[in-house]
């Protein structure tokens, strides 16, 4: 299995997009997503884990494409809500919750658990974002998969205006900053996503097939 010149990533996120088509314009490859493609299924993800939730999604919009997809399943696992909001990271607050409405509980949730701590400390608990990502090919019937991860700090104020989700409250030591601080290069070079397709990229290379 290899990437085409075209890949299909089966997302609607725009964020997302953004950051796959700078990572993957170096290999010389074209980014496309399910805004390109009319009449694309709507994807459940009820999987118990990112790798669960991201095969299924290549998966569906793969057969109904009949060509390969990539997909990823990313999410914030934080420490203090023992690994909370994980696969649930999108609708922490509930379906159709908007970043700003995930991160208002995000940080109500860890308040709520620090009453009668220092509440003036800025860092309120570790914390780690992580990434699964897949290719499957129907027309093989083949999936590859990678994983990524980085680790950090959930912050008690919000800042940066870049990437998107958690990253305003995902704080990172080794850069003083916030994820959504960083340039695009910056956190390509760290961010789970990042690792991930490093990593998918590797075997792919290694996988003929």
């Amino acid at each position: 299995m290899k990437l085409d010149s075209v890949v299909i990533v089966a997302t609607r996120n725009k964020g997302k997009v953004k950051e796959f088509a700078h990572a993957l314009a170096p290999l010389g490859k074209e980014v496309r997503s399910m805004y390109d493609y009319q009449g694309l299924p709507e994807v459940v993800e009820d999987g118990t884990t990112f790798a669960e939730n991201a095969l299924k999604k290549a998966k569906t919009v793969g057969d109904a494409l009949g060509l390969p997809v990539l997909a990823d399943d990313s999410g914030l696992c934080v420490d203090k809500l023992d690994g909370a909001p994980g696969v649930y990271s999108a609708r922490y607050a509930g379906e159709g919750a908007s970043d700003a409405d995930n991160n208002a509980k995000l940080l109500s949730e860890l308040k709520r658990l620090s009453e009668g701590e220092d509440t003036e400390q800025p860092l309120l608990s570790t914390a780690s974002f992580v990434c699964s990502l897949v290719v499957y090919d129907p027309n093989t019937k083949q999936s590859i998969e990678a994983f990524g991860s980085v680790e950090g700090w959930i912050t008690s104020e919000p800042a940066g205006d870049g990437g998107f989700g958690y990253d305003p409250l995902f704080y990172l030591p080794q850069f003083e900053k916030t994820m959504a601080q960083l340039t695009l290069e910056e956190k390509q070079a760290i961010s789970h996503r990042g690792a991930a397709l490093r990593e998918l990229v590797v075997k792919l290379s290694n996988n003929k097939q």
